[in-house]
């Protein structure tokens, strides 16, 4: 059975129109180590939101892990892993962070409840709520 997980990135850096562009992203660059454990926890076939952050700051669509870690090249591959990620299809209809902050079937998200986690894993009564939320 999958597991369901969060994944924050910074539009202006890598947005869901890169990863659509690229067919299937690295997700790298990651240097904390409760969201570097939860890479190192995801399996393929694995489904993530792929959320905006900073700009947007909203759910927008779904990913599929393709490949899961290895060692982080671009910084320090003893420490650091990254995964490889699949766009899955984007959402109707984006959820934002306001909307999920309002919605008390939500109050314990993780990032919601650590603001700054940027890998986070997420239940499957959040995955389906967020997924309602989005127009289904």
């Amino acid at each position: 059975m999958p597991q369901y997980w969060l994944m924050k990135s910074e539009p202006d850096e890598y947005g869901w129109d890169d990863l659509i562009a690229e067919g299937e992203g690295v997700w790298d660059g990651v240097k904390n180590a409760q969201a570097s454990n939860n890479m190192k926890a995801m399996k393929k076939g694995d489904q993530v939101f792929f959320y905006h952050s900073r700009q947007g700051l909203e759910v927008v669509g779904i990913m599929e892990v393709s490949e899961e870690h290895s060692p982080d090249v671009t910084t320090d591959p003893e420490r650091w892993v990254v995964v490889k990620v699949k766009p899955v299809r984007k959402l109707d209809k984006p959820v934002s962070l306001k909307a999920m902050k309002q919605n008390s079937k939500l109050e314990d998200l993780a990032i919601i409840k650590q603001s700054r986690l940027s890998v986070a894993p997420v239940t499957q009564s959040e995955w389906e709520e967020i997924l309602a939320m989005a127009g289904g």
